[in-house]
């Protein structure tokens, strides 16, 4: 169906209501905007789905959450065991449209005969994943967009494991999705039946209660909580999500005894109204956090994001300015820390593992090795460290202890299988207790890891496109990369080149190649001569192209000017890809 013959069958139809309708009109004489709102459906990926809220089959609405919901109904039914009994557990961020988008799943749920686990208020995400192994559900949904702009909503899905679905599992439901022809075939259930008859079963406080029992025995050290507890105070924002009620329980709970929480964004709000985004690495999102710091006279703040799955941190330098940690940084610090610290208790297991993926530092892996651990890495996404824990973690072949990625993501233990803010909340200020107890701060912890290892410095460049022009710019620049034989880069020699959508490593020096062994992706990833890299991909969830770059030098001064000078030569390349005309 064309753009215009969509935009038509939905004025008229009686399955839309007229709200939907009266938004349309509105743009009836914009033949662009109903082009963009109506030339495709809105993609399922191997996130689920994520758009702008609105009216139209390429946007968020109760009839896209409809249809998705429909076609994952059908996927369970044909390919989980007892799924109608076992269920769907739901969750939901402080988004707009974010309770009604859970409900209308729910009610599809329902219709279907498939009973749905609906939390009572938002929860964060790393919770739903963690239902969904409580309650041995057969699959969760969770409506959020992440840290996107406020105009954004989404619908992630969770398999029985609790983790992210992998890409085929994306596939067979998008094939089900697919499938239905009619939108207008998808009804929902009656809301006040369902409950009645138990097919939408409301959970809250005891899966709570659960859920922290669960992550507080993953503390490594709390005798050193113990040690800083009087003295030692937080600042926290959640930044208007989810992560208020379970963040500040669980430090409490471990044992902080001041914790300080950001009134003015302590509450929900969908229009995320004192930050321009939600988002914990800017440091733009801790301006408010930094005044109640200083105020306070305090080193560390932590902030999540709405559905609180990433973390921020900011730590005050030895200026005494404050300063926003990179996700690589942090991750690198929580390894550090949780590693030696087993290893010093003689509980470091044999056979553990940690886990990160490719654009993530490689410092990880210098610390890795440090400590004897083997280091798995993956594809950028969290259900492919998930996926490592279910095949390597859950028949005892070996440990898993840690996994994280550049995007402010980190999880420890296996409770939940998706990146956990509230578990990392209570491990980070656990490790600045430890640090605070030997005299120091996080960020003197910082560079003293440095000084270990080496400098490893990493940067991220991103272009946003946005709209059908956007997203072909986008594919035709990655096209044109592949088919380039030169790579002259203004000096930054590459030594090879991985194309995961290929799968092959391809050798510049005398043009071999071999396999590579982890799963298609569009992702081209470039190794340079001196150890330094850089990785570029389109992003999953948004219309962007990323580009990832990594160094190591023995000096931060000849980290940071390595750095820029890669920086500065790929930009200007993909820059003349995406804007030529």
């Amino acid at each position: 169906m064309k753009s215009r013959e969509a935009f038509e069958f939905w004025m008229k139809s009686d399955y839309f209501d007229e709200d939907t309708k009266k938004e349309l009109e509105k743009i009836s004489n914009d033949p662009a905007e109903i082009e963009e709102r109506f030339y495709r459906d809105l993609e399922f990926g191997t996130g689920g789905l994520r758009g702008v809220i609105g009216a139209g089959t390429n946007r968020m609405n109760i009839y896209t959450v409809r249809k998705a919901s429909q076609g994952l109904a059908n996927y369970l039914v044909k390919n989980v065991k007892d799924a109608a009994s076992r269920g769907v557990a739901i969750a939901y961020d402080s988004r707009r449209m974010s309770p009604e988008f859970a409900m209308e799943a729910a009610r599809v749920f329902a219709a279907n005969g498939i009973i749905s686990y609906l939390f009572d208020e938002l929860r964060p995400t790393p919770e739903l994943s963690f239902a969904v192994r409580h309650l041995n559900a057969a699959a969760g949904i969770v409506i959020t967009a992440s840290h996107n702009p406020k105009q954004y909503n989404g619908y992630k899905v969770y398999g029985e494991d609790g983790g992210q679905l992998p890409p085929e599992g994306s596939e067979a439901v998008l094939g089900e999705i697919n499938a239905i022809t009619d939108i207008t075939s998808v009804k929902p259930a009656d809301k006040k039946e369902a409950l009645e008859q138990g097919l939408i079963k409301m959970i809250g406080k005891d899966v709570d209660d659960i859920y922290i029992s669960n992550l507080k025995t993953l503390l490594v050290n709390p005798e050193e909580i113990k040690k800083a507890a009087d003295s030692m105070k937080i600042v926290y924002t959640p930044l208007h999500g989810s992560g208020n009620k379970p963040v500040r329980r669980i430090l409490s709970e471990a044992g902080f005894r001041n914790v300080l929480v950001v009134r003015e964004q302590e509450s929900p709000d969908p229009d995320f109204s004192t930050v321009r985004y939600p988002n914990p690495e800017e440091k733009d999102a801790f301006k408010l956090a930094i005044e109640l710091a200083m105020k306070e006279d305090v080193d560390l703040i932590i902030g999540t994001d709405p559905d609180c799955d990433r973390v921020g941190v900011v730590v005050r330098n030895s200026a005494g300015e404050y300063v926003v940690l990179t996700g690589n940084q942090i991750g690198c610090l929580l390894m550090e820390y949780i590693l030696s610290q087993k290893k010093a208790a003689g509980n470091l297991p044999e056979n553990g593992f940690v886990v990160k993926t490719i654009v993530t530092s490689e410092l990880s892996r210098r610390i890795a090795d440090h400590y004897g651990v083997e280091l798995i890495e993956v594809l950028t996404g969290f259900k492919f460290i998930g996926e490592k824990i279910k095949k390597l973690d859950e028949p005892g072949i070996k440990k898993f202890i840690f996994g994280f990625e550049e995007s402010y993501g980190y999880l420890a233990g296996t409770f939940a299988r998706d990146k956990d803010a509230v578990v990392a909340s209570m491990l980070i200020s656990e490790m600045a207790a430890y640090y605070r107890n030997r005299g120091m701060s996080l960020y003197e912890g910082l560079q003293e890891m440095f000084g270990k290892y080496g400098y490893f410095i990493e940067g991220i460049t991103s272009f946003t496109l946005e709209g059908k022009e956007g997203l072909e710019r986008i594919s035709a620049a990655m096209d044109t990369l592949r088919a380039m034989k030169a790579y002259d880069l203004d000096g930054c020699e590459i030594k090879a080149v991985r194309d995961y959508l290929t799968r092959r490593k391809t050798d510049m020096a005398d043009g071999s190649s071999k396999a590579l062994d982890l799963p298609v992706s569009n992702v081209l990833y470039y190794e340079l001569e001196d150890g330094a890299w850089f990785c570029i991909r389109p992003s999953g969830t948004e219309p962007k192209i990323k580009i990832y770059y990594g160094v190591s030098e023995g000096s931060l001064e000849k980290a940071r000017n390595r750095l820029e000078h890669i920086e500065d030569s790929v930009t200007g390349m993909i820059k003349k890809l995406l804007y030529q005309d």
